[in-house]
């Protein structure tokens, strides 16, 4: 199929075009989006609820006028605003919920100024459906080398220094904006809703290639709040485990400058232990928050992670993840960057 000629292309073809514009409402945007996508509502939130209760109240004939008026507006202001310095070259596709006259609208105009417009053949309810029905599938494509370790031995830094010296690498915290665990939220980085973490994580899979092993964090079915698509779980579960071991000493001096946040919000990191009440007891929970008024950082660090993080995560990963009794061990003395460095380096010229 000629792409450059075509008016209507399919979700397998988004690669082609120079850039993907949304034209849903900044709600509907946020909810989900092509990864990518600029956001150039033909109508927003408040216009599209003024339409649509006009379909239903008043007419259909009196919805599609103001409809159109606004529509007219709008895309006109996205031309003279976004797109005006765009090259004769450009080849934009346009999207909408279905496919239907919201991306048609705005594809037509930029059609008529000159540029080699499409649109999205079903609009986000087709992408998302691909997305989907990809997710099911396209796991199975993949060889994962998957980080173990207890809290604190760096699986994060771990990945990033992989990815830097070009590893292939998954990272599903990272597209989650979510650490994983009771303490994992990153400050000022609130997490994607479930269809987003989907598109991203589809996504980065088909930007992987298949014949290279993927490095990837043991996770749990959720991160945060969002959850591991059940393929790709199912995936890393059965692949090739790395045991990370680090000093208790070291990890408990990494996490200390990893989650310095909550050292500056004691109140914060309090209310997070107290969640934790029903599993250890008021005794415990005690023992935790007068470690925080004390201010005994590197105490209630070792203690959390003796009492709490080492127990739950070493029995739910070796009841998970089917070769982690015989994964390959991997020492790392200091969490600092060049023994991250050379561990990823180690870990790069491993043969899967």
């Amino acid at each position: 199929m000629d792409v450059k000629r075509a008016s209507t292309v399919t979700v397998a073809q988004l690669d082609a075009f120079d850039e993907v514009i949304d034209v849903r409402s900044p709600a509907e945007y946020a909810l989900d989006h092509v990864t990518g996508a600029l956001n150039c509502p033909v109508l927003d939130d408040e216009e599209r609820a003024r339409v649509g209760t006009m379909y239903k109240q008043i007419s259909t004939f009196d919805a599609k006028k103001a409809g159109a008026a606004l529509v007219s507006r709008n895309i006109a202001r996205h031309i003279e605003e976004r797109f005006r310095g765009r090259p004769r070259e450009w080849r934009p596709l346009v999207y909408c919920w279905r496919g239907g006259q919201r991306s048609a609208s705005m594809a037509h105009v930029l059609r008529e100024v000159g540029w080699d417009a499409a649109t999205l053949e079903g609009g986000y309810r087709a992408y998302r459906r691909e997305v989907l029905a990809q997710l099911d599938t396209l796991p199975g494509s993949f060889r994962f080398r998957v980080l173990c370790g207890a809290t604190g031995c760096g699986k994060s830094r771990l990945l990033e220094a992989l990815a830097a010296q070009g590893a292939q690498v998954l990272d599903l915290e990272g597209l989650a904006h979510h650490r994983g665990s009771l303490l994992g939220a990153m400050p000022g980085e609130p997490q994607p809703p479930q269809k987003m973490f989907d598109s991203r994580v589809w996504n980065a899979l088909t930007r992987l290639e298949p014949s290279r092993p993927v490095h990837v964090e043991a996770e749990s079915k959720k991160v945060g709040q969002v959850q591991v698509p059940a393929a790709l779980l199912a995936r890393m579960r059965e692949g090739e485990c790395v045991r990370l071991q680090a000093p208790a000493a070291e990890r408990v001096r990494f996490l200390i400058a990893e989650y310095g946040h909550f050292l500056a919000d004691p109140d914060a990191l309090k209310e997070k232990l107290r969640g934790l009440t029903t599993h250890h007891g008021h005794a415990v929970i005690g023992r935790w928050l007068s470690q925080i008024d004390a201010c005994a950082w590197p105490a209630l660090v070792a203690d959390l992670l003796r009492t709490h993080y080492d127990p739950s995560y070493l029995h739910a990963t070796a009841r998970n993840y089917l070769h982690y009794h015989s994964g390959r061990q991997l020492s790392l003395e200091r969490l600092d960057e060049a023994g991250i460095e050379r561990a990823a380096a180690d870990l790069s010229r491993s043969p899967v």
